[in-house]
C-alpha cells in the first residue's frame, strides 16, 4: 500500500456517499493549490489526467 492510499481510504470512508459536481472539484484543486503553492505541479499532473481520461481510447485507435 502506498503511503498515498490512507488519503484515498479516508476521502472514500469519509465522502464516498457524496455526489459533487467537476466545478466544485476543480475549484477544490484551486484552494488547495493556493494554500499549498509546493503541490502545483502534481495537483496539475492529477487534474490533466482526469480531464484526458477518456482520450486513452482515442490513443490506442492511433
Amino acid at each position: 500500500m502506498y503511503f498515498t492510499d490512507r488519503g484515498i481510504e479516508e476521502l472514500a470512508d469519509r465522502r464516498g456517499e457524496e455526489e459533487v459536481s467537476f466545478d466544485w472539484l476543480a475549484d477544490r484543486l484551486r484552494e488547495f493549490v493556493d494554500l499549498n503553492p509546493e503541490f502545483e505541479v502534481p495537483v496539475e499532473r492529477l487534474a490533466t489526467w482526469l480531464a484526458r481520461l477518456d482520450d486513452e481510447d482515442d490513443e490506442d485507435d492511433a
